[in-house]
């Protein structure tokens, strides 16, 4: 169920290139000592151009990225336009129009580099992956003016070989009052369904934060948890009252970036016809040592697929998540606090989606053996922040549903023997800060079925556990 977060959370295939492997007790070394160094580490991280622009140190906003606390929730549905550094300014007449923007660009920059290890190597295919850089992300990401900022981010893919648009959120945000209640209101511009999100239990910001480009992940994914990033444009509105409802609702089009213009749809899975509506509540209880969110999300969307027009595929995904987070006392100041006193955080997230899909043009297409079919996916994970250095994670996930033949068809590696969508396993993550802007993680994937079984998954002898993964990530931002 691995995703790459640093360009999309879509669960994606990948295959490696080369005839090079590499000794399994080899590949533990550098965890092993990941794990030792982790007890001396730091724990904060952000997009840097908001540090700048605020001047709060990013643990201000974040536990571990992407985790937003209570403070960078209210950054970002304010637009990320807090500004307390020098600004570009000039009082709005009848004649001339306000100014109010900053007198610096807002740019950022981080540069990932990894290694992955697989169980068994894929056919074919080396082992042990280093990959220099995985990617590197330029951001605009800042206020652009008084009610209007940005999260911005364009990335350069080192499997793609070119730089392309990724996340991106633009917002205009203000404040009123309803029934003599706080009520804080924008506009988003975004390319990710759920990227519009305050939470760190939908799919855009979810667990696991990072993620291997390298290694096998399942084949069936709904179409809200990653299939959409980045491939649509999407104009949508939200408030909060009160500090405790949350409405949001997003209409989208597909968007093809890298496409030919006007669309035409060839070679993609996904073209919309109409709109696809985008909808989100949510019920937060903020308190002084414990928070919590209870929400529902969904999508509907109409497709007509490899065409813009055609007979169309229909998918409806409804999801519910929840988020809870406790402040305890740290367990080790001297030694995991940057600026004792502080403390530690425990947060559980869990989210689950139920996908119905009516597959008329799948099966005309003869992609698909039957019309209707479900998905239903958990994601679930718990994190233990030790003072502001290091974070323990663990994650499980489940992705179960109606068996197709030819829509999840039998492949080496990629596909089905059976024909049956279910997969299952769980996550491990340790993450260390060495300085405020190193990110040094080590990550396991397990899996207990993939594609359907245990074993022989793929029917040429691939059994799920083949794809366990280590996957070592150090990301520099500035």
């Amino acid at each position: 169920m691995d995703a790459r977060k640093s360009r999309t959370m879509a669960t994606r295939i990948f295959t490696q290139e080369g005839s090079i492997s590499i000794n399994r007790r080899a590949t533990l070394v550098p965890v092993i000592a990941a794990v030792l160094l982790t007890t001396f580490a730091e724990r904060v991280f952000a997009v840097p151009s908001y540090a700048r622009q605020t001047g709060y140190a990013c643990s201000k906003c974040h536990t571990t990225p992407p985790e937003l606390t209570q403070e960078g929730r209210d950054f970002k549905l304010n637009g990320y336009t807090l500004k307390l550094v020098p600004a570009v300014t000039a009082e709005k007449t009848k004649k001339s129009a306000p100014l109010d923007f900053l007198a610096s660009l807002p740019l950022s920059a981080w540069f990932e580099t990894s290694f992955t290890s697989t169980d068994k190597p894929q056919p074919g295919t080396q082992n042990g992956n280093f990959e220099f850089p995985q990617d590197v992300s330029l951001w605009l990401a800042g206020a652009w003016s008084s009610h209007i900022g940005s999260f911005l981010q364009v990335t350069y893919d080192t499997k793609d070989d070119h730089f392309s648009m990724d996340n991106t959120d633009i917002r205009y945000a203000n404040h009123s009052f309803i029934f003599g209640k706080d009520l804080h209101y924008g506009i988003t511009l975004n390319n990710n369904p759920t990227l519009e999100d305050l939470w760190n239990s939908t799919p855009a910001w979810g667990y696991p934060f990072i993620s291997t480009e390298v290694a096998p992940t399942p084949l069936a994914a709904a179409v809200i948890n990653g299939p959409l990033a980045q491939d649509v444009a999407g104009i949508g509105a939200y408030g909060l009252w009160n500090n405790h409802w949350y409405l949001a609702a997003t209409i989208y089009r597909s968007e093809h970036v890298g496409g030919p213009q006007p669309a035409v749809g060839t070679n993609y899975n996904f073209n919309i016809q109409g709109v696809a509506p985008y909808w989100r509540g949510a019920w937060q209880h903020p308190s002084k040592n414990n928070y919590f969110e209870l929400g529902t999300y969904g999508i509907h969307m109409e497709s007509t697929p490899n065409n813009v027009v055609g007979q169309r595929n229909s998918y409806t995904d409804t999801a519910v998540d929840f988020q809870y987070d406790r402040t305890l006392p740290a367990v080790a100041k001297d030694v995991l606090c940057e600026n004792p006193p502080c403390s530690d955080v425990l947060s559980v997230r869990g989210t689950y989606i139920h996908e119905d899909s009516s597959l008329n043009a799948s099966l005309g297409a003869g992609a698909a053996t039957g019309i209707n079919h479900r998905l239903n996916t958990v994601q679930a994970n718990a994190e233990y922040h030790f003072g502001n250095r290091v974070s323990f994670a663990t994650g499980w996930f489940s992705v179960t549903g109606t068996p197709d033949a030819l829509l999840y068809a039998a492949a080496p590696v990629t596909g089905s023997a059976n024909g049956d969508p279910r997969s299952d396993g769980f996550i491990l993550n340790l993450s260390w800060w060495p300085v405020m802007n190193v990110d040094l993680s080590a990550q396991y994937t397990a899996y207990l079925r993939f594609n359907g079984a245990s074993t022989n998954y793929d029917g040429s002898g691939r059994n799920a556990s083949a794809n366990n993964s280590i996957y070592l990530l150090a990301r520099f931002m500035f």
